[in-house]
């Protein structure tokens, strides 16, 4: 009963947190949205009281079963070791805690939150690994999928699927999303939950309070036989059947090794002696006792659990057929460009765990990983692809850290999050070659106009001229400048955002 209940909220905690990074309409996110606000390290960075006080009484009662239930990462080690036990059963065996490693990893951790290192943060948080194997490994085959319904859809004159764009957002993230399910894969198919506890600090965190927890997996020793089946089916390798004794720390709640004990000598109970004595005295004692019990257990797990809780066509372009468009190159920006809600560059390096989540969710194809080692996978703007529109609000509404605020359209479209920079050596409209003016007709907030390059000739060329009072960074400008590879405009990211 335990571990069937484990397994079914786990499974929609997986499934649901998996279908929300691979959903690019933004639509799930108004259903599922909450499963990523209630994951441990993004509901610390958020400060999110409620949920942090739930996870902790959660935890002190039950056990570290948001490893095994909410964290998809988790759940996905789980999945991946259960084909590992395909291959062969009875593979684990009981190791001791490698102390010196888990709390070295939990020090590193702790170490680059406070230094502000993002690459320590992303790289080590279970969520963020989960969510960049999805939106790096998994969505772009989704949408793959996706545009062969639409040519399907679209023969049968039917839009009920629309194409879409299937681009590499950043091939050094690409690559770490492959090393993080390879290592994941192949710790979990030999080893079951290594990386849980020996590497995630989530993990370590949660072990402090798994240890005084109200509710454990004890031993009956009267009953146990040393058969041995209870650590070789314990994916956690916290069972000592030997000395019957079980690391509490470690230990993930799944269940696993109830299912295993042909003799009942596990239960899943409040005791705290490991022998029951009573079981062989006490004539009048019923053997169906302790079954009700864990039964009425189970049935109080699952109840705080809910509670707390067309193939695609390679696309040519061209003008005309005649002439190949060259592609837009990114400039080198001095400062980055972080999403409107992030506040400030340091809210950002602060609060980020790199999830990907805004990055999956951005329709206008804005936003991608920074590769730079002190931001690394943390969302910054480059607009190749589109730009930020004023309307559009998804990536404050889907953050689960906090590093990027709620904000409403209307606020948005007076946050300043940097300015526009012009290089008129590269303008057409300056070099006199046409008269272009496509940053000045398409700026939203109208901060570019076109003025003579000579002040003292009305019939000189015209070039932009930005008002960086009014411009707030969107990146229309360059976006839509007709200038390539580097466009003859472009946007300059501000530490700070300001209110214009």
């Amino acid at each position: 009963m335990l571990r069937t209940i484990r397994m079914t909220l786990g499974s929609v905690f997986f499934i649901g947190l998996t279908l929300l990074f691979l959903d690019f309409t933004g639509t799930l996110h108004h259903y599922l949205g909450w499963m990523a606000k209630v994951q441990a390290l993004e509901a610390v960075l958020a400060l999110n009281l409620s949920i942090i006080v739930g996870l902790a009484v959660l935890t002190l009662v039950f056990g570290r079963i948001y490893c095994s239930v909410i964290c998809p990462l988790g759940v996905m080690q789980d999945v991946l070791g259960w084909l590992g036990k395909k291959a062969k059963k009875n593979r684990y065996t009981y190791s001791k805690e490698i102390k010196w490693l888990r709390y070295g990893m939990l020090v590193i951790f702790l170490a680059g939150c406070l230094m502000g290192v993002g690459a320590v943060i992303e790289l080590l948080a279970p969520y963020s690994a989960f969510g960049r194997i999805c939106t790096m490994l998994l969505q772009p085959l989704w949408m793959l999928g996706n545009n062969a319904l639409a040519a399907i859809a679209e023969h049968y004159e039917s839009y009920a699927f629309y194409g879409v764009d299937v681009w590499m957002k950043s091939l050094p993230v690409f690559i770490i999303a492959l090393l993080t399910l390879i290592i994941l894969a192949v710790l979990a198919w030999r080893n079951g939950r290594t990386y849980c506890n020996t590497i995630c600090p989530v993990g370590t965190v949660l072990s402090f309070l798994a240890r005084f927890s109200i509710l454990k997996i004890h031993f009956n020793e009267d009953k146990c036989k040393n058969c041995s089946l209870c650590t070789k089916n314990c994916k956690a390798a916290c069972i000592d059947f030997k000395n019957h004794k079980v690391d509490y720390s470690r230990c993930v709640v799944c269940g696993d090794c109830i299912k295993s004990c042909k003799f009942g000598a596990l239960s899943y109970s409040m005791k705290t002696s490991g022998t029951s004595k009573t079981s062989e005295t006490s004539p009048t004692s019923k053997p169906s006792e302790p079954s009700i019990d864990a039964s009425k257990r189970s049935f109080l797990l699952a109840t705080a659990l809910v509670s707390t809780a067309s193939l695609a066509q390679e696309k040519k372009h061209v003008d005309g057929g005649l002439a190949d468009i060259i592609e837009k190159k990114a400039p080198e920006r001095s400062t980055p460009v972080v999403p409107p809600g992030a506040r400030s560059l340091k809210n950002m390096t602060q609060h980020c765990t790199g999830c990907q989540l805004c990055v999956s969710k951005c329709p206008n194809d804005v936003l991608h990983p920074s590769t730079d080692f002190m931001n690394l996978m943390q969302p910054v703007m480059s607009f190749e692809k589109g730009y930020c529109r004023p309307e559009c609000t998804r990536c404050s509404e889907v953050c689960p850290a906090g590093a990027i605020k709620l904000i409403d359209k209307e606020e948005k479209s007076s946050i300043q999050i940097g300015h526009a920079v012009v290089a008129a050596d590269f303008c057409i409209s300056a070099l006199g070659e046409s008269e272009c003016g496509n940053c000045a007709r398409h700026c939203p907030v109208g901060a570019i106009e076109m003025v003579p390059s000579d002040p003292d000739d009305d019939l000189s060329p015209s070039i932009p001229a930005v008002n960086e009072n009014a411009c707030i960074g969107c990146g229309a400008c360059e976006h839509l400048c007709p200038v390539r590879p580097l466009s003859a405009i472009h946007v300059e990211g501000h530490e700070v955002h300001k209110m214009v």
